[in-house]
């Protein structure tokens, strides 16, 4: 157990690494981990409210809103009024936001260093076997916050 103890810390230590590292993601602004994973759920869910947006990406509705005037100073998101429902912003990505949006698609496509083929080598058995454990990981983490807080 502690070989997949310290092997978890260390991909963890090195996942915060990578997200603490600004990029430009094909725009003229660095862009952070947030930033970008912000701006990624923006462009999966086209239309869609604050509300909305904050509840995809599992924060509350004003940790949202504070990001988004920052992305809006930067010109990569707009927000509108629904011509629907006035009391509700609508969010949509700028022609930058766009372009961050596919340099960050094209990241993940050139940069996983052969992780998407590798994984689609591997026995439904043993795909099954790491999706379970890493769900048993998640609970145990989420129970563990849960206690925390």
């Amino acid at each position: 157990m502690n070989e997949i103890n310290e092997k978890l810390y260390s991909i963890l230590n090195l996942a915060q690494q990578l997200e603490s590292q600004p990029k430009r993601f094909g725009t003229d602004v660095l862009l952070t981990g947030t930033d970008i994973h912000l701006i990624e759920i923006i462009g999966d869910n086209y239309g869609h409210s604050v509300t909305d947006i904050a509840r995809i990406a599992g924060v509350t509705k004003g940790a949202v809103s504070q990001k988004l005037k920052q992305l809006e100073k930067k010109g990569l998101v707009i927000k509108q009024q629904d011509p629907d429902n006035l009391s509700r912003s609508m969010v949509a990505l700028s022609s930058k936001g766009k372009s961050a949006y596919f340099a960050h698609k094209h990241w993940h496509e050139t940069r996983d260093g052969g992780f998407n083929e590798y994984y689609k080598t591997l026995s439904n058995d043993k795909r099954d076997n790491i999706i379970e454990f890493l769900t048993k990981m998640e609970s145990l983490l989420a129970r563990l916050l849960e206690v925390e807080s």
